[in-house]
């Protein structure tokens, strides 16, 4: 397996960031770099940590995490809230997100935080047997996007 780590987006793997894409299945899931680099600017109150996922140094996917926030009721949710994963398709099915998702939880724990959220669309072909796979639960919420709510407790063994 190769070693994956998160880095902030360097200039030298821009453009290389920018291409990652899905699967044309997974578009209805997950937004783009792109689209998400211009969320997380039109977005500052949710606090945007953003990370490109490495493997072996080469860039294979998109963190985005809204970054110990106030919960704001069906606007921020948090305070740490996995708000974008994007592993683009040529790297898919090799351990990266799950790496990449058990980063993102030693961070923020590291950070002090108990609780790792996400949200997720429904449909086949969905992410969400994904995130249960890592030991995400479904909150009990659906958002006013049809999104579910899924929390991730951060107070036993270190995810991964």
């Amino acid at each position: 397996m190769s070693s994956v780590t998160l880095s902030e987006i360097r200039p030298d793997i821009e453009d290389a960031v920018l291409a990652l894409r899905v699967s044309p299945a997974q578009d209805q899931f997950v937004s783009g770099v792109a689209r998400s680099l211009i969320d997380a600017a039109t977005e500052p109150e949710a606090h945007p940590w953003i990370r490109v996922v490495l493997a072996d140094d080469v860039p294979v996917g998109f963190v985005m995490v809204s970054w110990d926030v106030v919960p704001v009721p069906d606007k921020l949710w948090g305070p740490y809230f996995l708000w974008r994963l994007l592993i683009d398709s040529r790297y898919q099915r090799q351990g990266h997100g799950a790496a990449a998702v058990g980063l993102v939880a030693d961070a923020v724990r590291a950070d002090g935080g108990t609780m790792l959220f996400t949200s997720c669309g429904q449909g086949e072909g969905g992410p969400q047997p994904f995130y249960e796979g890592l030991g995400f639960v479904p909150t009990g919420e659906v958002d006013s996007h049809g999104e579910v709510h899924l929390a991730l407790d951060l107070t036993g063994r270190a995810a991964r």
